[in-house]
């Protein structure tokens, strides 16, 4: 397999945190969460990786700074997910390889569903492979449309869910594993037509759908390994599970 680069975004502010320190830099189980995430980049095979910074990206920075392994990228306004992944185009200008893209937020991700990303994107020649959970508590999560025949059509973020798409049980995870030059080519097609104005990283699977190109979704994942961090709250809750997990 080609050597794969993970993109791990973490520029957000969440207020909903109500707390001075970066979000990604609050401890889980005595480590900063992404630093969780991060190993999990590794397990699944991921030699070089670029954190997104924003918010207090200095202090992330320089929390992360003995890591060899890790670059940064810096996304100065926080326009969506999909102008992050932007911001790391000179990072990835010689890479020809998959491209792993995650959240610095879901501690609990394991390397090896990761990796069945990985796996799933070099033997189908995938531009892009979506990594999915089923859950019944989908409140808040992207949904993954099918066709009629099962195959992936597009993701849609709850807020913008139809009153039918709101009732579907298979969750964007926020793991991607991405063609590099394929990954680049349908950001430049991301428009922010959405109701948050932003430029979605979900939008680039649909687009490289239309476009012909294979785009995959599997349900490798569990529902708690796509449990993010926005409240203090729900980061008791992930430390609850990081300790009561065997892996």
């Amino acid at each position: 397999m080609p050597e794969a680069v993970a993109v791990i975004l973490a520029a957000g502010k969440s207020k909903r945190m109500q707390s001075e320190t970066p979000k990604v830099l609050h401890q889980v189980c005595g480590r900063p969460m992404i630093e969780h995430v991060l190993d999990a980049a590794r397990k699944a095979g991921s030699k070089q990786i670029i954190v997104v910074v924003g918010h207090k990206a200095d202090e992330v920075q320089q929390a992360l700074s003995h890591h060899d392994d890790v670059s940064f990228a810096l996304q100065a306004e926080q326009n969506g997910t999909g102008h992050a992944v932007m911001m790391c185009q000179m990072n990835l200008v010689t890479h020809d390889g998959p491209v792993l893209v995650l959240t610095g937020d879901t501690p609990l991700l394991r390397g090896s569903s990761l990796k069945k990303l990985l796996d799933e994107q070099q033997q189908h020649s995938a531009a892009c492979v979506v990594g999915t959970a089923d859950t019944q508590e989908n409140e808040g999560l992207g949904r993954i449309v099918r066709d009629a025949d099962g195959n992936f059509l597009r993701i849609t973020e709850h807020k913008d869910c139809t009153p039918d798409e709101l009732n579907i049980t298979e969750i964007n995870t926020g793991c991607f594993a991405y063609d590099c030059k394929a990954l680049f080519e349908a950001l430049e097609k991301v428009r922010p037509d959405n109701n948050q104005g932003e430029y979605y990283l979900t939008d680039c699977a649909e687009i490289l759908r239309k476009d012909g190109r294979p785009v995959l979704a599997v349900c490798e994942f569990d529902i708690t390994e796509a449990m993010g961090v926005n409240t203090q709250e729900q980061l008791a809750e992930v430390e609850r599970a990081m300790e009561s997990r065997d892996d």
